[in-house]
């Protein structure tokens, strides 16, 4: 075989909460890594408690608004039906798509969602910092102008969308927390960090990546919180992509914030190191390389008051240290040496900083995927 699927974009699936869906048409703008004349798409169901009927599912390029670019609307099928049953917890692939795209082109892709769908379903979804539109009731998928009836920030049930590559071409995947998701990063500017990556690696040439943006926001090694952790959803996210020949885990920010405030969910340094050496034993059993990012200090954050204290930093500090000294990567990524402020490396630089002192902004969020060695996915 010349040419084997690899993942061009994925969205983590994971519940969205509190959402219901009145039989709409949504239509969604992923921004693809790498290109080819063969796509395929991934929907998910894996926060629903029960079946999940799509009625249609249609792709095409980009166009303004609500729209797509006339001549390019295409039918997705599943074995050879425009319509498919997504039992719950699980996914579906489509049958292959013949559609050119191009590196680094907006896609829109179009689903229909033939019944009521209410709050306790569970939807499935994560925020998607770029503007998607929902329709009223009604099958609009082939609409080039389709009805909208609101913008929303969320990837609804999409999970994946795969290129059929030649088999030189290889997939990087990045695990991560809000921060690799790109959270308050500017809509529509795609200055997440894969982004940026998928950027450079386009802009150099040579040896092609598909870049799959694994981030979760909340997310944990240890603990599930809106959607698996880490440690739980690793085979899933980075073991099963397709295609996927290296990986970046940046994760455990969120474990030393503990969110929930729960006694029993407070972590030692030794309980994420052992998470993270798990993801690298399964990564190397497999034949994939893992590189491990360095987590980015969070000093003072206001996100959530009171989240950092010196306890958690001595922790941050204490797993920074493994990850750059223990041998357990095939390489170390510092996004911690260079977006920290040299003379208090407790805190982020302010011009990397969106001003809440968790996360990056956009100028950060470039700045980390600016810093990733290429050579490493030589």
């Amino acid at each position: 075989m010349t040419s084997h699927w690899v993942g061009t974009w994925t969205a983590t699936p994971a519940p969205a909460d509190g959402v219901s869906l009145s039989s709409p048409t949504i239509r969604m703008y992923p921004r693809i890594s790498i290109g080819g004349d063969t796509i395929r798409v991934r929907l998910s169901n894996a926060a629903g408690t029960g079946d999940l009927v799509i009625g249609s599912t249609h792709v095409a390029l980009r166009g303004a608004g609500a729209g797509i670019r006339p001549g390019t609307d295409r039918v997705a099928t599943f074995n050879g039906s425009g319509s498919v049953k997504i039992p719950a917890g699980s996914f579906a692939i489509s049958d292959p798509v013949a559609l050119e795209v191009r590196p680094l082109e907006d896609l829109a892709v179009s689903i229909y969602i033939p019944n009521d769908i209410p709050a306790s379903f569970g939807v499935t979804g994560r925020y998607s910092r770029q503007f998607n539109y929902l329709s009223p009731p009604g099958d609009f998928t082939g609409m080039e102008i389709m009805h909208a009836s609101r913008v929303v920030d969320d990837w609804y049930f999409l999970s994946g969308i795969d290129v059929l590559a030649s088999k030189d071409v290889g997939g990087i995947v990045a695990l991560g927390d809000s921060i690799t998701d790109g959270n308050i990063s500017t809509h529509d500017a795609f200055c997440r960090w894969p982004d940026q990556l998928a950027r450079r690696i386009v802009a150099r040439g040579g040896k092609m990546f598909g870049v799959m943006n694994q981030g979760l926001g909340g997310n944990r090694i240890c603990h599930d919180i809106r959607g698996d952790s880490g440690v739980r959803r690793f085979d899933r996210d980075v073991l099963a992509q397709p295609g996927v020949t290296h990986a970046i885990v940046v994760l455990g920010v969120n474990d030393l914030r503990n969110r929930r405030g729960l006694k029993e969910e407070v972590v030692s340094a030794e309980d994420m190191i052992q998470g993270l050496n798990q993801m690298a034993l399964r990564a190397r059993n497999r034949g994939i390389k893992l590189f491990g990012g360095t987590l980015t200090p969070y000093e003072n954050e206001t996100f959530m008051l009171g989240a950092w204290h010196p306890e958690g930093e001595a922790k941050r500090l204490l797993v920074n240290e493994w990850i750059r000294t223990s041998g357990a990567f095939h390489a170390v990524i510092d996004f911690d040496k260079e977006l920290r402020d040299p003379d208090h490396p407790a805190r982020m630089l302010p011009i990397y900083d969106n001003g809440d002192h968790l996360h990056p902004g956009d100028i950060g969020y470039c700045k980390m995927g600016d810093i990733i060695d290429l050579s490493l996915f030589d």
